[in-house]
């Protein structure tokens, strides 16, 4: 067992599994992986998340050290969210699972 912020794991994969459990974590990760983004633009391609959501999940990959915040000093504030290099290299992975994907399950597009 593994214990870590208060939160017990069975192994290092379950710890892992955990910086992307949930439906919009892995979704986000894939959002930044091509250039930064600003958080509305992040809520109009991530169809179907609210904005607390979205606030919740980007606040977590920060404090997962997968995604960093840049505020520019301008009025009215502009921020940036974008990939951590610990963050472009779990969304490498995460690519690779959406290939395996779109080449096993593409039938299932509309």
């Amino acid at each position: 067992m593994i214990y870590c912020k208060g939160k017990e794991y069975i192994c290092l994969l379950d710890y892992a599994m955990d910086f992307v459990r949930g439906k919009w974590k892995a979704v986000l990760l894939c959002h930044l992986y091509d250039e930064p983004k600003r958080f509305l633009e992040l809520q109009r391609i991530t169809i179907g998340i609210s904005q607390k959501v979205l606030n919740e999940n980007l606040k977590e990959l920060i404090n997962d050290e997968l995604v960093a915040k840049k505020i520019y000093a301008e009025i009215p504030p502009k921020v940036e969210y974008y990939l951590t290099d610990r963050g472009n290299e779990l969304t490498k992975i995460i690519k690779e699972i959406e290939n395996w994907s779109i080449s096993h399950y593409s039938h299932l597009l509309k």
